[in-house]
């Protein structure tokens, strides 16, 4: 155990040390948008599809937090807090997902990379009632920033002729909001080891029942060689962002570590760019780097609040 100790002792419960984490998971993010566009066309289902390389990250985080003695931590969690955690697999670990790579499949999604971005407009609104986090005014002009930017690299387009994936995309956005208010709140008094291993663990079990429902688990058995490895691929790297995000969570405002996310679609559309060889548009490029400038301001804003996190 000691080489947990030592892990630990290296990442102190600072608020710097959160901005630090929230950056890691957006570049992690930025990546597995991009490895994830690729992998989720090995399948016809993306339930399914979602819920192996779930699985994969589950097992990999729950490992992780029993080294950190999660089980003994979990013995002593009460009714009431394994509740918030059941509920945090529910509107955070399964629907979400199988909402958003269905949507993501669909033909014609129009607008659904815009409005998966504004996950950090919805967390911000939520964290000031539910939270009491404070937004002063430099916070809110760097939100703005953002928000322009996130237009700019993505235009909004007709939300009244949106395609269902672009609703789903929505919907999943939506309640991902709702999940970082929870996770937050769990987070004071629970490791994020176990909220993570009990997001994907008890969303895993969701997911899997609703493929036994409708009759579709058995379509494991047609998953291809090439299938499992992009399985295991972003399973890892879905394992690494939820380790990260909820790390960063524990020591920043929940609206500051959202918001920094959004630069992972700069990372996302170099990549894409490099890959396909097709470069964004001038009011693109200009939104993308508006969005690297206003994540970095948004970071640093928040490198000043105080230094210890207390709850």
């Amino acid at each position: 155990m000691s080489w947990v100790q030592d892990a630990r002792a290296r990442v102190p419960l600072t608020v710097q040390a959160g901005i630090g984490l929230a950056i890691a998971t957006a570049v992690i993010s930025g990546f597995s948008v991009w490895i994830n566009a690729t992998g989720q066309k090995q399948f016809t289902d993306q339930v399914l599809y979602t819920t192996l390389k779930n699985l994969v990250a589950a097992l990999i985080v729950i490992g992780g937090a029993l080294a950190m003695g999660g089980a003994e931590e979990a013995r002593r969690l009460g009714r009431g807090q394994w509740g918030r955690l059941l509920l945090v697999g529910l509107v955070g670990g399964s629907i979400p997902f199988a909402l958003f790579f269905t949507g993501l499949a669909m033909e014609g999604a129009a607008g659904a990379a815009v409005i998966q971005k504004t996950l950090f407009v919805w967390v911000a609104l939520l964290a000031v009632p539910f939270l009491g986090e404070r937004l002063g005014l430099l916070q809110v002009v760097a939100i703005a920033v953002l928000v322009a930017g996130t237009v700019l690299a993505a235009p909004v387009v007709d939300l009244a002729a949106s395609s269902d994936g672009s609703l789903l995309i929505a919907a999943a956005t939506l309640l991902w909001a709702v999940e970082v208010i929870l996770v937050k709140r769990l987070l004071g008094g629970i490791s994020p080891a176990v909220v993570g291993a009990a997001r994907l663990g008890f969303g895993v079990l969701f997911l899997g029942g609703f493929l036994l429902v409708t009759g579709r688990l058995g379509g494991v058995t047609g998953v291809t060689g090439e299938g499992w490895t992009w399985v295991l691929l972003t399973g890892v790297i879905l394992a690494a962002y939820v380790g990260t995000w909820l790390a960063a969570l524990r020591r920043a405002p929940a609206s500051a570590v959202t918001a920094i996310l959004v630069i992972a679609a700069p990372i996302t559309a170099l990549l894409t760019a490099a890959s396909t060889g097709k470069a964004p548009t001038e009011s693109g490029a200009a939104g993308f780097v508006i969005l690297l400038a206003a994540g970095a301001a948004v970071a640093l804003l928040a490198t000043r609040r105080p230094a210890r996190v207390t709850a």
